[in-house]
């Protein structure tokens, strides 16, 4: 039985030599055609809402006029990108946009794998489910409510924060003028906001790990502590680099609904939290140039699919099961 699976693989090798790619392509396409067809669907929606529209990018390089359309519009080249480039503040845009979303990363990824552990080390079944609800409800919030919220916490008149510092004498903060506060709130409610939510894939993941690895941790003395430590987090590693290489893709992009609907238009807090996409927003607003919203969004997109590339290359080669491709 041992001689014949070894020689299997190598027969399968052969036959696909035979048929070429072309022909091993028609033969996988035949032999799982029904599951082929349920993707269908999906592919269809990808090939429609995300590969067509594509064709778009190129009012990046044109002086785009609504118009004259993608046709008649005059093609400039790079001109386009100079205009974000030109402006003295683009650093401190870049920076703010990468210092936050590399925080957002960071501090959610730690917060969703705290709360998967901790639900389910939980007993109560009730208590449970009724936990899981609480913390993924805020997911499902907009952040124009949540920044209702915040303004009701951090405003310098009456806001919740600065009553309760009143009531020992302490002076109120400005938190709407002062822009060094504003990277840890915003940390605190990207947390807040989406660690729930983000702890149902870590919480899939430690379902599917073995119940018997856990009763042999048990029977060998081993603490709840030490079974998390070397069994749970261990099982959790291919799961997390995963999720990390996705993000990456996005660390360039700045959350624009977050920040926008709680920053708004609040020049003094544009040095801790002007992010490229409100930047953009801004100028969109003022100068109605889609050709340069263009170009920096496809900018955007093109290092987002370089940092994707990059750091899964660095998960293959140190942990080869958690690489996307």
């Amino acid at each position: 039985m041992s001689e014949r699976a070894a020689i299997l693989p190598e027969q399968a090798f052969k036959e696909r030599r035979k048929r070429g790619k072309l022909g091993t392509f028609f033969f996988e396409m035949t032999r799982n055609k029904f599951l082929y067809l349920l993707a269908l669907p999906g592919m269809i929606w990808f090939c429609i809402f995300a590969y067509l529209p594509m064709g778009g990018i190129v009012i990046a390089f044109q002086d785009f006029k609504a118009m004259s359309g993608i046709t008649g519009s005059e093609f400039v080249g790079l001109k386009n990108f100079k205009f974000f480039f030109a402006s003295n503040d683009w650093i401190q845009i870049v920076t703010n946009t990468v210092f936050l979303n590399a925080l957002f990363i960071a501090f959610s990824t730690l917060a969703s794998i705290a709360i998967a552990i901790m639900v389910t080390e939980l007993g109560g079944k009730w208590f449970k489910k009724i936990t899981q609800s609480v913390m993924i409800f805020p997911h499902f919030l907009s952040w124009t409510v949540v920044a209702m919220f915040v303004m009701a916490f951090v405003a310098t008149d009456g806001g919740f924060i600065n009553q309760i510092l009143s009531m020992f004498g302490i002076e109120p903060i400005q938190f709407l003028s002062l822009a060094g506060y504003w990277p840890v709130i915003l940390v605190l409610l990207k947390i807040w906001h989406g660690a729930g939510f983000g702890s149902i894939v870590y919480m899939a993941t430690i379902s599917g790990i073995n119940p018997d690895i856990y009763e042999s941790a048990s029977i060998d003395g081993a603490s709840r502590y030490q079974k998390i430590r070397f069994i749970t987090l261990p099982l959790l590693k291919p799961t997390v680099i995963l999720l990390l290489i996705l993000a990456a893709g996005g660390i360039f992009n700045g959350d624009f609904g977050m920040i926008y609907a709680i920053i708004g238009r609040n020049p003094l807090l544009y040095p801790t939290t002007d992010v490229i996409d409100t930047y953009l927003f801004r100028a969109m607003m003022d100068l109605g140039d889609m050709s340069m919203s263009a170009a920096i969004g496809f900018m955007q997109s093109l290092i987002g699919f370089v940092l994707v590339i990059t750091v899964n290359y660095i998960a293959k080669k140190t942990a080869p099961e958690s690489a996307i491709f």
